[in-house]
């Protein structure tokens, strides 16, 4: 049966994080995997998620079925985080909503519904798009097609090119795939001004917003980070979200996602409530609990979320503080350019200007890890080794 398939090579990223690993020399810095980590290069625990854990052990009593669309709780916490508790589309009865393996698994429940709601839309994804976007959504049979957005001359956002490209060949009723903050790969985000802007174009045209919010308070703060996400579910009939607590809970493994759908009236939304479940059946049956349970306990516990907003402030200022060593150590004759991106970004990524070979070079020359995209997670440096990693990138560049 199995004797016809071929070995396919490993994931790019993986097989980076196993490179690195294998180097001996005891000063590489690995800026490839995106995962935070702390200044001592750990991937830590939160102490929040410590406490709740530690509460959730001492009360559980049981390891039954939660459902097919998870925790209610879990579900409303995260709305109102993410939404605000006094945004006026909660409570409407217009949000569907499903606990999700993880941010992937929130993207792969949504394309689902998207495919047997609309089989012929096109999901338009950004140039570029965070690499799983693409085999996540097109492996559902949905149509995928780019559309213009970071530019590596100005190391920006080509936001006019991006709305004459989707007014040129978006038909109404496509989706537009949108990073809510910190996009990944490039750490270029839409300005507020441009969110105000892109929101009556896509109403204007039909088209039918699909945000990612995977990076929600590693940017510029909760508030800031869900300005266009806020905007987009305020001013639009229909819209789809994902939400990860992968990076801001640090909860990786215990893949806890949310997806939530939109609609345009409360009788829609009993419709797609029943669908979620339907798919999510097919797909994993239930969703895994733990996680889910912790992120519950926190939001839901006044103490506790006070204790993570803290750690999440520490987490956002420290990668604020390393892309500004970063950029000031770059900002030399030839570097002034990338220093100036690199401090506009937000979140854990940046978009270096390095080709294929340079990275390669940074790799065996330097033991510096970054895809050969250019791409950088800035929280897998320190302040120690950042002027080493500019010098470096200022040596493979000139």
């Amino acid at each position: 049966m199995f004797d016809r398939l071929d070995s396919l090579p490993p994931d790019a990223i993986m097989a980076l994080m196993q490179q690195c690993k294998a180097d001996t020399r005891t000063d590489k810095v690995d800026l490839g995997v995106g995962v935070y980590k702390d200044a001592a290069g750990t991937v830590p625990i939160m102490r929040a998620v410590k406490t709740a854990e530690e509460i959730i052990f001492g009360e559980e009593k049981t390891k039954t079925y939660v459902g097919t669309t998870g925790r209610v709780g879990f579900r409303e916490t995260m709305l109102e985080l993410v939404l605000g508790t006094d945004h006026p589309v909660l409570g409407s009865g217009r949000i569907a909503s499903s606990q999700a393996a993880g941010g992937s698994g929130a993207l792969r429940l949504g394309a689902q519904l998207v495919q047997a709601a609309a089989p012929d839309a096109t999901v338009w994804v950004s140039t570029p798009t965070w690499a799983n976007h693409i085999p996540l959504i097109g492996s559902t049979g949905l149509k995928l097609q780019n559309y213009p957005y970071y530019n590596r001359d100005t190391l920006g956002v080509d936001f006019d090119d991006m709305l004459a490209h989707l007014d040129a060949n978006a038909k109404p009723g496509d989706l537009v795939l949108l990073h809510g903050c910190c996009h990944n790969p490039t750490g270029a985000d839409l300005s507020h001004a441009e969110w105000d802007r892109l929101v009556p174009f896509m109403n204007e045209r039909g088209l039918v917003p699909f945000i990612d919010l995977a990076y929600l308070g590693l940017g510029r703060g909760i508030e800031d980070d869900g300005y266009g996400l806020r905007l987009v579910v305020r001013d639009c009939a229909e819209s789809l979200f994902t939400v990860s607590a992968s990076k801001n809970y640090g909860l990786y493994k215990e893949r806890v996602g949310l997806l939530a759908v939109v609609c345009n009236n409360p009788d829609e939304a009993v419709v797609i409530q029943s669908r979620l479940g339907a798919i999510q059946r097919t797909l994993i049956s239930m969703p895994p609990d733990h996680g889910a349970q912790i992120v519950e306990r926190i939001l839901g516990n006044g103490d506790l979320k006070r204790m993570w907003m803290d750690e999440l402030t520490e987490m956002r200022e420290r990668i604020n503080g390393l892309r500004q060593l970063l950029s000031e150590a770059l900002n030399v004759q030839g570097g002034e350019a990338i220093a100036r991106a690199v401090v506009a970004q937000n979140g854990m990524f940046s978009m270096l200007p390095v080709t294929k070979d340079q990275a390669i070079r940074l790799r065996e020359d330097h033991a510096i890890y970054m895809t050969n995209s250019g791409r950088i997670n800035i929280a897998g440096a320190n302040a120690s080794n950042i002027p080493g990693v500019a010098d470096a990138l200022l040596s493979v560049l000139s």
